[in-house]
């Protein structure tokens, strides 16, 4: 099988996104020694360099021990590689974009669980808290849960690889509106 020109793209940027997020961890963890120091201060309240090995997907959900690392490795494989073989079917660039960011990241997220037994998040938004008031009145009328992990705004500390997989994601959603409407044109001009 010939591998089409356009997949290559696709390809590039999931090796790019490997790349950057493998040496963005690795500057973390060796030249900031990050998992050691646990957190740098850049931009208080709002953004913070914070270490957390994350075990499990996405906000920390599915933490299963070795076999949960390893079914999410196998998985991140597994989806990258349908993924590439989606690649070389596609012919439009926004779809080759949202494939190759896609699997750029969770192939940098498995590497991660193979080094580490899970995966390197540092990029803290949490931002300032909630004031404690508002964190109790919500609390009092059975609202607490809309109120994260003791009062942040965005607690959750995520990657370069995570930040590709959402953009991807939001680009393969952008792209199927956009096709779908494209076709629907194209279905109203050949009827008139």
């Amino acid at each position: 099988m010939t591998i089409p020109r356009i997949a290559w793209a696709a390809y590039a940027f999931a090796a790019a996104v490997i790349v950057l997020d493998q040496i963005t961890k690795a500057w973390i963890l060796y030249g900031l020694h990050l998992r050691e120091v646990g957190q740098i201060p850049v931009l208080e309240p709002i953004f913070n360099l914070t270490f957390v090995l994350n075990r499990g997907v996405s906000f920390g959900l599915l933490t299963g021990g070795e076999t949960g690392r390893w079914l999410l490795t196998v998985f991140s494989i597994v989806v990258a590689g349908l993924l590439a073989f989606w690649a070389t079917r596609a012919d439009r660039r926004l779809l080759i974009t949202a494939l190759g960011l896609i699997m750029g990241g969770a192939l940098g997220n498995a590497i991660d669980r193979i080094r580490f037994g899970g995966v390197v998040d540092f990029l803290d938004f949490s931002g300032p808290r909630y004031p404690q008031a508002i964190q109790d009145f919500v609390s009092s009328i059975g609202l607490g849960w809309l109120i994260p992990h003791g009062g942040s705004i965005f607690p959750w500390v995520f990657n370069v690889a995570d930040s590709a997989i959402s953009i991807g994601v939001v680009l393969l959603i952008a792209d199927s509106f956009i096709s779908e409407r494209a076709a629907k044109v194209g279905a109203a001009h050949e009827k008139s």
